[in-house]
């Protein structure tokens, strides 16, 4: 059965309320694992400094796309807003300009929305998709094959992705010889300071780090190989839980591969759980909520420091200065009952953007 026979797999129990609606579904891979929760994102402002001027806040947001339907989006902010999105990767996020007046007491801002994920997986066997039609090749993707600033593609990056790849012809089997380098290589260590960056070389180097080095790694050797290749970050669910608060984010990759397209990696979650190595090399689960996608982020209105390494928690300049904000999060998990058409209502329409 080909994809295209396969494509409303997720979105199936509200197809005919889609329709209804007046939302046409899009074309998905096969979604059989589905999770359906409320995600809670909450920016606590502290008190700036006497002779403060103005605040800059940008809080990033979630988007629907093919493989998660993001509903009934809640901002209770004091302060007000608008929301913008970036120009390279499309990445949206709440911004606030803060004038003197407003800055002197503590601000507490509250997105919540709910979230129905489900599980990415790409069919990597090439005769199930020998009756599809090519695939259209999505915009900026020669973007995905050049460098980050942390992510550099020459020199030892190069040379490493070389080796690994040497006397391979077929793409797919390149991919999957730099995925096993890294699960090979890589350890999940936090000790030190210098983890955490997603900084390649350092990664290649110290062979440690968190899900930031093991990706960073990933995509540069890919990139190097001539394998377009995307940094994705979002907040990992625990699936022994049904609430409560999330410690922190987590990051994963796609590449894009003709006649797949975008296949999903993870290779952090694959060195976390090694009886899922093959699992995780065409598959993100549906324990997860992706945020933004890219590195070097240039912000609407563009900030005054440097482009972001990454966006996933809140960034904030006070007076052209970056400036510290707290930010806690949490989840809980939720039934959909059959008829809820709360998700249909604000179904993806259209293709991703990338």
């Amino acid at each position: 059965m080909n994809s295209a026979k396969r494509q409303v797999l997720f979105f199936a129990s509200i197809f005919v309320l889609s329709l209804s609606a007046g939302v046409i579904p899009c074309t998905a891979q096969t979604n059989e694992a589905t999770r359906n929760f409320e995600f809670k994102y909450v920016t606590r402002i502290p008190e700036p400094p006497a002779g403060a001027k103005t605040l800059r806040l940008w809080i990033p947001l979630p988007r629907s796309d093919d493989y998660q339907i993001i509903a009934g989006m809640k901002v209770d902010s004091p302060l007000p807003y608008v929301r913008h999105r970036e120009a390279e990767y499309g990445d949206e996020f709440l911004y606030f300009q803060v004038p003197p007046p407003k800055t002197n007491t503590l601000a507490e801002i509250r997105v919540s929305f709910h979230v129905t994920r489900g599980e990415h997986r790409a069919s990597l066997d090439n005769k199930e998709l020998a009756d599809d039609p090519p695939a259209a090749i999505p915009r900026n993707l020669e973007r995905f094959l050049q460098p980050d600033r942390l992510v550099p593609l020459q020199g030892q990056i190069a040379e490493l992705s070389a080796q690994e790849t040497r006397g391979i012809e077929e793409p797919l089997a390149k991919a999957r010889a730099i995925y096993n380098y890294v699960l090979a290589t890589m350890r999940y260590d936090k000790s030190g300071t210098a983890w955490g960056n997603g900084d390649a070389i350092w990664a290649c180097t110290a062979k440690q780090g968190n899900c930031m080095d093991f990706h960073s790694l990933l995509i540069g050797m890919l990139r190097a190989a001539g394998i377009p290749a995307r940094f994705e970050i979002g907040f990992p669910l625990p699936d022994d839980r049904h609430e409560g608060a999330v410690s922190g984010y987590r990051c994963w990759a796609e590449l894009y591969l003709k006649p797949y397209g975008w296949i999903p990696v993870d290779a952090f979650e694959a060195s976390q759980h090694p009886e899922k190595k093959d699992y995780f090399f065409g598959a993100h689960d549906d324990n997860r909520v992706q945020f933004t996608t890219g590195r070097d982020i240039l912000l609407d209105p563009v900030q005054e420091g440097q482009p972001l390494n990454y966006f996933i928690l809140p960034y904030a300049e006070l007076d052209g200065k970056p400036f510290t904000v707290e930010s806690q999060f949490s989840f809980q998990d939720e039934v959909q009952p059959a008829g809820d058409v709360r998700a249909a209502a604000t179904r993806h329409k259209g293709p991703r953007h990338f």
